[in-house]
């Protein structure tokens, strides 16, 4: 569906990249939600996802200024949400013994648990890019990637 339409506006945009611009942040809210949608049956919400995925792919304890730095969100209060994903049992916290003004975080077993749950439901997400090819995602990565430049 055309972006005018979704939206429904009705005065045409200045130029294309107005509606670029337009399009990519519609995008990303769209995305978000359907994220939300499919990680709820989980009780995990898309920026804990996150964390648990940059836990897993660091293979050793992290500080949570490391995790900050890797966050696709940059403004998380990720203190808040690693402290409510210790209580749910994702992950561990402990003092680091190098410098005990550092925190190491570490994914847990529970935590790598409902990480390949949600993978292995991962269709849902694959379904949300099923209307562009796989040439068509490389060139999006590459606008993308030469956005952000």
């Amino acid at each position: 569906m055309r972006l005018e339409k979704e939206i429904k506006q009705k005065i045409p945009f200045q130029n294309e990249k107005s509606r670029a611009f337009v399009n990519v942040l519609f995008t990303a809210g769209w995305l978000t939600e359907r994220l939300k949608l499919h990680f709820k049956p989980y009780g995990i919400t898309p920026k804990q996802y996150n964390i648990l995925r940059i836990l897993n792919g660091a293979q050793e304890p992290i500080s949570t200024s490391q995790i900050r730095l890797r966050m696709l969100d940059k403004m998380s209060d990720v203190t808040r949400l690693i402290d409510r994903m210790v209580l749910k049992g994702w992950i561990t916290k402990d003092v680091n013994m190098l410098d005990r003004r550092l925190v190491d975080i570490l994914i847990s077993k529970p935590g790598r648990k409902i990480l390949k749950e949600i993978e292995l439901a991962d269709p849902t997400m694959n379904d949300t890019l099923s209307n562009i090819s796989e040439d068509e995602c490389a060139q999006l990565n590459d606008l993308l990637d030469k956005l952000r430049g």
